[in-house]
């Protein structure tokens, strides 16, 4: 097996794995505050990576030679990634079925393969902007009727904001794992402690700490621990291998597993109407990359 189909198999078993967090995340919710249901989750995955990494000499090494540049970027991954990406899937899932908080945050992609191309100052092709309008047709009718309950325009805003820092976690990602200075397990330990502890602490601030019981707590440690502590560390290495447009499409599978999986275990609706929109969606999506794939595969 090669290295890249090796990477590519790890992090779609990584997509899964953040595919069932959804609905493992909607079961907890109806007993655990959101932000403190997530920063107790990535708090405790970042206290059960911290003795692997302070066990490895070469990740203390790296901890002591980290540089003022390295902080930041990690600092902004931390931040980015963990306290505002995941603090906003929370809460966006508190007021929106699983599949649409999904539809929204899968633009994720779009967003960044357009602010690559901003950044390189490279033009846009045609069949990149029929890829946003495919990914918009899709999401439109997805949402049809386009009714939206108050509260659920509450969660539309805060999954929006969630897309936009996802988007820059994974700009800022790339950055810091192409640089291949940095073991995934340093750079996993060190922001999502960071990002994990600003989200608790917002989390305890606002929502209190409640009283879990023995299956809340299962929910958390098992998605701390391997959905989490697990699947972001291997989700890190493959960075190593894969690049950031292969990373984005891979990701924006979990689209339609997501789908299927709040069909079968949440009892959302997922007809020919749901099925055609996020076929049509993830379409959208992949056309929009299209350029920098086939320079990809040319490479």
């Amino acid at each position: 097996m090669s290295p890249h189909l090796k990477a590519v198999l790890q992090a779609l078993l990584v997509t899964f794995l953040w595919s069932t967090s959804w609905v493992l995340i909607k079961i907890g919710l109806a007993e655990i505050p959101a932000l403190t249901f997530a920063g107790l989750r990535y708090t405790l995955a970042a206290a059960c990576l911290l003795p692997f990494a302070l066990a490895s000499p070469r990740v203390r090494r790296e901890w002591q030679a980290l540089s003022a540049a390295d902080w930041r970027r990690l600092l902004a991954l931390a931040l980015l990634l963990y306290t505002l990406t995941q603090g906003a899937q929370f809460l966006a899932l508190v007021h929106l079925p699983a599949q649409t908080t999904s539809l929204l945050l899968s633009f994720t992609p779009v967003v960044v393969a357009l602010a690559g191309i901003a950044l390189l100052s490279e033009r846009p092709q045609v069949w990149q902007w029929c890829g946003v309008a495919l990914y918009l047709t899709g999401a439109a009718i997805f949402l049809y009727p386009a009714q939206v309950p108050g509260s659920q325009l509450l969660g539309i805003a805060i999954a929006i904001a969630g897309l936009l820092a996802n988007a820059g976690a994974v700009l800022v990602g790339r950055a810091v794992n192409r640089r291949a200075t940095l073991s995934p397990l340093t750079v996993t330990a060190v922001s999502m402690g960071i990002g994990a502890l600003a989200l608790l602490a917002s989390g305890v601030t606002v929502q209190g700490m409640p009283s879990l019981s023995p299956h809340g707590w299962l929910i958390v440690v098992w998605l701390a621990v391997i959905n989490t502590a697990v699947a972001f560390t291997l989700w890190n290495l493959t960075q190593r291998t894969l690049s950031a447009t292969e990373s984005s499409v891979i990701n924006s599978t979990m689209l339609i597993q997501i789908a299927v999986l709040a069909w079968l275990f949440l009892g959302e609706p997922l007809g020919g109407r749901q099925i055609t929109g996020l076929s049509l969606a993830a379409l959208g999506v992949l056309l929009v990359q299209l350029r920098v794939l086939r320079r990809t595969v040319e490479v």
